[in-house]
C-alpha cells in the first residue's frame, strides 16, 4: 500500500536525503587511490553522524540466523564486484578503479538512500564509456516512469 506523505513528512524526507547527499560529497572529496574502502566508509559515517542522522545500513539485520547484521555505513564495490560490498581495511582503491558507493541516512523517521559511482584516477576509456552509457540508460528509463493512483 502506498501512503501519501504530508508536506511536513516530505520536508523531513528531504532532510534525510540532503544528509545522504552531503555524505556523498564528503566521499567524492576524499576518494583517492591507496585508501581502503573502510577509510571511505568512516568518512561517510562521520558526515552522517555530524549532521544529526544515523547511518541507515549499519547494523541492518540480516534476517538470517547465524548471519551477522550489516557491519558498515556504506556498501562499497569496486569494478566488476557485485553490489553491496562490505568495506574492509584490506581492500585498497587503485588508480583506474570504478567504485560504487551506496549509503543512507536516517533522521526524523525517514531514510535518505543514494548510490553513486566514482571514477578514481585514470580510468580506461572502456570504463568511462561503461559508466556514461549506464548513466544515460538510467535517465532514459526514468522518462517512462509514470505516477499511477
Amino acid at each position: 500500500m502506498i501512503e501519501i506523505k504530508s508536506k511536513r513528512e516530505i520536508e523531513l524526507m528531504k532532510e534525510a536525503c540532503k544528509i545522504t547527499a552531503m555524505a556523498h560529497k564528503a566521499v567524492e572529496k576524499a576518494i583517492r587511490p591507496g585508501m581502503t574502502t573502510m577509510e571511505l566508509d568512516k568518512i561517510a559515517e562521520k558526515e552522517i553522524i555530524d549532521n544529526g542522522a544515523i547511518p541507515s545500513f549499519k547494523n541492518y539485520p540480516s534476517g538470517i540466523k547465524g548471519i551477522e547484521n550489516f557491519p558498515a555505513t556504506a556498501c562499497i564495490s569496486i569494478n566488476n564486484e557485485i553490489i553491496h560490498g562490505i568495506p574492509s581495511d584490506k581492500v585498497h582503491i587503485k588508480d583506474g578503479d570504478i567504485v560504487s558507493v551506496d549509503l543512507g541516512a536516517y533522521k526524523n523517521g525517514f531514510h535518505g538512500d543514494m548510490a553513486r559511482t566514482y571514477l578514481v584516477g585514470n580510468v580506461s576509456e572502456k570504463g568511462k564509456r561503461l559508466v556514461d552509457v549506464t548513466k544515460k540508460s538510467f535517465f532514459e528509463g526514468i522518462k517512462f516512469a509514470k505516477v499511477r493512483f
